[in-house]
C-alpha cells in the first residue's frame, strides 16, 4: 500500500493505517502523506517508511513506483486527503496502472466521479469507497436478511445521523477538521449532508437493496456565519414504491455518531445502531422480537456475509475500527485473487465501488437542488 495525505497529526490517515494493518495482508511501503515536504519527510520517519519512498508530491510517488519491479512495487494507493483533493491523485493512480482506495465522498463533484468511473472502466482496476458502516457485520446481516425475504416486502426505511460536535463555530476557534468541512471550496457543495448525510443515505440503499429515485429536502444553517449547511431532513422515494426519511444533523449538542437506521417489511422489521454496533434488533408481526449478536460462532444463525467479518467470540466488542479493517481484509484478499488470476470469494468483493461514490455525489446534488427548488419533490438524477 502507498499512501496520499495522512501524514503526522492526520486523524483518517492513522485510522486507514490501523485498518490496513488489522490482518497482516497489507504493507504500508510508500508515501506521499503531506503537501507540505518537513511534514511529508517527518510522517514518513515516524512511519518507518525508507527514505527513498517517501515523497514529496503524488504525482513523484507515482512516478517512481511506476518503474519499480511489479514484485516490489505498490499495488494500490490510499488516498485520505480533503474532499477537493480526491480526482486528481485517484486519476492519476489509475493512469499509471494502480488500484485506489479512497475516501468519501469518492470526488469533489459529480462530474469528476463519473470521469472516474470511466477509468476504472477502462482500466479494470479496483477502487474501495470506505464507507465505513458497510463493514459492520450485523449490517451486512441485516442486508442479507432483507435480501433473503425475510422481513418480506420492504415497505419503510428511517435513517439519522446525528451529531453534535458542531454546535459551536469551531472552523473559527482553531480546529482543523471543522474548517475544512465547513469549507465550500474544500468540502463541495454541501457540509451537513455531504458528510454524514452521504453516509446515511448509503446505509440505506445498501441495507434495503432499494434505489433512490426522488426526494424532497431541507437544509438549514443553525450556527450564525457558517457558509454550509449543518443540519437537514430529507424525505425519500425509492424503487418499488418504499418511502422513507432521512434525517442528518450536527449541531444536536451532546450527540456522538448516533447513526440510526430502522427498515420495516411486510412481515417485521430490522434496527442497527452505530453506538451499539454488534445487536441487531428484529420484530415480527406474528412472533416475539429476536435481538441477533455479532459473534464468530454464530454460524448457525447468522449469513456467511456477516461471520466472514466478525473477529472475535460474542461478547467481545466490535466496533469502527474493525468495521474499517473488514472493508481493508476484503478489497486486499479481492486484489490478491485477482493478481493471482483466481476467482474471488463474493463475500470478498462485498465493499463499496466507484459506482457508490457516484450514488453520494448524486445525492450531494440532488439534495442541495431539492433544497433550492420551489418544486416539492425533485427526481433523482445522476
Amino acid at each position: 500500500m502507498g499512501m496520499i495525505g495522512g501524514g503526522k497529526d492526520a486523524f483518517i490517515g492513522a485510522i486507514h493505517r490501523i485498518a490496513a494493518n488489522m490482518d497482516g495482508q497489507i504493507e504500508l511501503v510508500a508515501g506521499a502523506l503531506s503537501v507540505n515536504p518537513e511534514v511529508a519527510q517527518e510522517s514518513g520517519r515516524i512511519l518507518f517508511l525508507d527514505e527513498d519512498r517517501t515523497y514529496n508530491s503524488f504525482a513523484e510517488l507515482f512516478e517512481a513506483e511506476a518503474k519499480m519491479p511489479e514484485d516490489k512495487r505498490m499495488d494500490f494507493v490510499t488516498i485520505v486527503t480533503p474532499n477537493f483533493a480526491h480526482f486528481a491523485p485517484a486519476m492519476a493512480a489509475l493512469e499509471n496502472g494502480f488500484n485506489v482506495v479512497i475516501e468519501k465522498p469518492v470526488t469533489f463533484t459529480l462530474e469528476e466521479a463519473l470521469q472516474l468511473k470511466a477509468k476504472v472502466e477502462e482500466t479494470g482496476l479496483m477502487l474501495l469507497l470506505t464507507h465505513t458502516y458497510a463493514g459492520y457485520p450485523m449490517v451486512k446481516q441485516a442486508r442479507q436478511m432483507v435480501k433473503d425475504g425475510a422481513l418480506g416486502k420492504v415497505r419503510k426505511i428511517y435513517v439519522e445521523y446525528i451529531q453534535g460536535w458542531l454546535s459551536r463555530l469551531s472552523e473559527r476557534e482553531g480546529n482543523a477538521q471543522a474548517s475544512w468541512r465547513t469549507d465550500p471550496s474544500k468540502s463541495g457543495k454541501s457540509g451537513c449532508m455531504g458528510d454524514i448525510g452521504t453516509h446515511a443515505a448509503h446505509l440505506a440503499e445498501y441495507i434495503s437493496g432499494k434505489k433512490i429515485t426522488q426526494l424532497n429536502a431541507s437544509l438549514n444553517i443553525v450556527v450564525d456565519g457558517r457558509m454550509l449547511d449543518d443540519d437537514g431532513a430529507v424525505l425519500l422515494r425509492f424503487e418499488d414504491g418504499v418511502t422513507g426519511t432521512l434525517t442528518a444533523s450536527q449541531i444536536a449538542a451532546g450527540e456522538e455518531n448516533a447513526l440510526k437506521i430502522r427498515v420495516y417489511g411486510e412481515n417485521g422489521s430490522l434496527e442497527w445502531r452505530q453506538e451499539e454496533p454488534n445487536t441487531l434488533n428484529v420484530k415480527w408481526l406474528d412472533k416475539p422480537a429476536e435481538v441477533l449478536r455479532a459473534g464468530a460462532g454464530y454460524t448457525d444463525r447468522l449469513s456467511s456475509y456477516a461471520t466472514s467479518n466478525c473477529r472475535t467470540p460474542g461478547g467481545h466488542p466490535e466496533g469502527y475500527l474493525e468495521a474499517f479493517g473488514n472493508l481493508y481484509r476484503n478489497f486486499a484478499l479481492a486484489l490478491s485473487a485477482k493478481i493471482e488470476g483466481a476467482e474471488p470469494q463474493s463475500e470478498w468483493l462485498d465493499f463499496p465501488s466507484i459506482d457508490d461514490g457516484i450514488r453520494g455525489m448524486a445525492f450531494i446534488n440532488n439534495v442541495v437542488a431539492s433544497n433550492t427548488s420551489e418544486q416539492k419533490w425533485t427526481d433523482y438524477v445522476i
